[in-house]
């Protein structure tokens, strides 16, 4: 390995390195409480260095939050094998309870915290990993439909119909407001129930 080649490898470990710590942070601390000078403390660097990599603690949480986008991807890869759009819309909601309730910082990162978003602003290029996602949920719903499997309607209002049904769910769960409903055994398989009856409303007869 050449000279070049190596530095550059250092410095994608280094940065590594930063994100892992900061993700640690933020799941004991809790994002606000976190600062540049405590992440450079867990990985025994100054807070001088970390600023080479990275401008601003936005930035660090707005990478931490495409790791999270990441991650969900990677779950929803085997979606392809399932043939039938609407089961495959199913597995995606089912998908997305799972991820938000295994993952729960990750997701109050991507779809809660302002941070991320103040840094997307601030670049101004547009939320690619949000607007993939949703993409990726609006062709599967589009599919259903040419195939006769859905109530005629807009994609984007079906789209917003799902995604608003499984946001909720999840931040409601996380947030400890549905253990005030349901049980605590018993709230996930609530949490799949409602899903399913939102997908059978739907469903063209």
């Amino acid at each position: 390995m050449g000279i070049v080649a190596r530095k550059e490898k250092q410095k994608q470990e280094i940065r590594q390195l930063i994100l892992d710590a900061s993700m640690k942070l933020f799941v004991e601390e809790g994002f606000s409480h976190v600062s540049v000078r405590k992440i450079a403390e867990r990985i025994q660097y100054s807070p001088t260095t970390l600023y080479l990599y990275f401008k601003d603690k936005n930035e660090i949480l707005f990478h931490c939050c495409e790791s999270g986008f990441e991650k969900m991807l990677e779950q929803n890869r085997s979606l392809a094998l399932i043939g039938n759009p609407l089961e495959r819309l199913h597995q995606m909601g089912i998908n997305y309870l799972n991820f938000g309730l295994t993952n729960p910082e990750y997701y109050d990162l991507m779809f809660i915290q302002d941070a991320p978003m103040a840094r997307i602003n601030e670049m101004g290029e547009g939320w690619s990993s949000g607007d993939q996602a949703l993409e990726f949920l609006k062709i599967i719903i589009k599919e259903a439909m040419d195939k006769d499997l859905l109530i005629p309607a807009k994609v984007e209002t079906v789209a917003l119909a799902v995604w608003g049904m499984v946001h909720g769910l999840v931040s409601l769960a996380t947030r400890q407001r549905l253990d005030k409903l349901v049980s605590s055994h018993e709230m996930e398989q609530t949490m799949h129930d409602s899903l399913d009856w939102l997908l059978k409303t739907m469903k063209k007869a």
